[in-house]
Protein backbone atom coordinates (compact mmCIF):
# COMPACT_ATOMS: atom_id res chain seq x y z
CA UNK A 1 0.00 0.00 0.00
CA UNK A 2 1.29 3.69 -0.79
CA UNK A 3 -0.30 6.22 0.65
CA UNK A 4 -0.64 9.98 -0.42
CA UNK A 5 -0.83 13.00 1.53
CA UNK A 6 -2.24 16.17 0.55
CA UNK A 7 -0.82 19.48 2.09
CA UNK A 8 -1.29 22.99 2.41
CA UNK A 9 -4.43 24.00 0.30
CA UNK A 10 -4.63 20.74 -1.58
CA UNK A 11 -7.36 17.97 -1.44
CA UNK A 12 -9.57 15.54 -3.51
CA UNK A 13 -12.51 16.81 -5.35
CA UNK A 14 -14.38 14.87 -2.00
CA UNK A 15 -12.03 17.05 0.21
CA UNK A 16 -10.25 13.94 1.46
CA UNK A 17 -6.21 14.94 2.30
CA UNK A 18 -5.32 11.15 2.81
CA UNK A 19 -5.59 8.50 0.00
CA UNK A 20 -4.16 5.10 0.21
CA UNK A 21 -3.50 3.45 -3.22
CA UNK A 22 -2.81 -0.70 -3.46
CA UNK A 23 0.24 -1.05 -5.75
CA UNK A 24 1.58 -4.77 -7.45
CA UNK A 25 4.70 -3.75 -8.95
CA UNK A 26 6.45 0.02 -9.33
CA UNK A 27 4.81 3.03 -10.87
CA UNK A 28 5.58 6.44 -11.06
CA UNK A 29 3.78 8.92 -9.40
CA UNK A 30 1.97 10.22 -12.37
CA UNK A 31 0.80 6.59 -12.97
CA UNK A 32 -0.21 6.31 -8.92
CA UNK A 33 -2.35 10.14 -9.23
CA UNK A 34 -3.71 8.97 -13.13
CA UNK A 35 -5.02 5.78 -11.60
CA UNK A 36 -7.16 7.45 -8.99
CA UNK A 37 -8.93 9.53 -11.85
CA UNK A 38 -10.98 12.47 -11.23
CA UNK A 39 -10.41 12.30 -7.50
CA UNK A 40 -6.53 13.68 -7.85
CA UNK A 41 -6.81 14.74 -11.58
CA UNK A 42 -6.55 18.53 -11.14
CA UNK A 43 -3.24 17.66 -9.55
CA UNK A 44 -1.46 16.58 -12.46
CA UNK A 45 -1.28 20.27 -14.12
CA UNK A 46 -0.27 21.49 -10.85
CA UNK A 47 2.57 19.85 -10.81
CA UNK A 48 3.23 20.50 -14.74
CA UNK A 49 3.15 23.84 -13.53
CA UNK A 50 5.76 23.69 -10.86
CA UNK A 51 2.31 24.53 -7.96
CA UNK A 52 2.84 21.15 -6.36
CA UNK A 53 5.96 20.09 -4.49
CA UNK A 54 6.49 15.68 -4.83
CA UNK A 55 8.16 13.60 -2.02
CA UNK A 56 8.44 10.22 -1.36
CA UNK A 57 9.39 9.40 1.79
CA UNK A 58 10.52 12.77 2.94
CA UNK A 59 13.09 13.17 0.04
CA UNK A 60 12.37 15.51 -2.94
CA UNK A 61 11.36 13.82 -6.29
CA UNK A 62 9.13 14.35 -9.63
CA UNK A 63 5.81 12.84 -11.34
CA UNK A 64 9.04 10.64 -12.94
CA UNK A 65 9.60 9.34 -10.04
CA UNK A 66 9.17 5.62 -8.91
CA UNK A 67 6.97 4.52 -6.41
CA UNK A 68 7.07 1.17 -4.34
CA UNK A 69 4.53 -0.60 -1.79
CA UNK A 70 5.18 1.02 1.35
CA UNK A 71 5.98 4.29 0.05
CA UNK A 72 4.42 7.41 1.52
CA UNK A 73 4.02 10.33 -1.21
CA UNK A 74 3.72 14.14 0.23
CA UNK A 75 2.07 16.29 -2.42
CA UNK A 76 2.45 20.00 -0.73
CA UNK A 77 0.59 23.22 -2.79
CA UNK A 78 2.16 26.13 -3.06
CA UNK A 79 1.87 29.01 -5.73
CA UNK A 80 4.35 31.10 -4.86
CA UNK A 81 2.33 33.63 -3.10
CA UNK A 82 0.78 31.73 -0.13
CA UNK A 83 -2.56 31.83 -1.53
CA UNK A 84 -5.41 30.27 -3.19
CA UNK A 85 -5.81 28.58 -6.79
CA UNK A 86 -4.50 25.49 -5.32
CA UNK A 87 -7.80 23.47 -4.78
CA UNK A 88 -9.99 21.42 -7.21
CA UNK A 89 -11.84 22.27 -9.80
CA UNK A 90 -15.51 21.10 -10.01
CA UNK A 91 -15.85 20.80 -13.93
Amino acid sequence: MVTIELLGQLQTVDGERDVAVELTAPVSVRQVIQRQGIQLRHLLQLIREKKVLVTINKKIASDDSLVHDGDAIRLVGHDGFGGSGLGPTHS
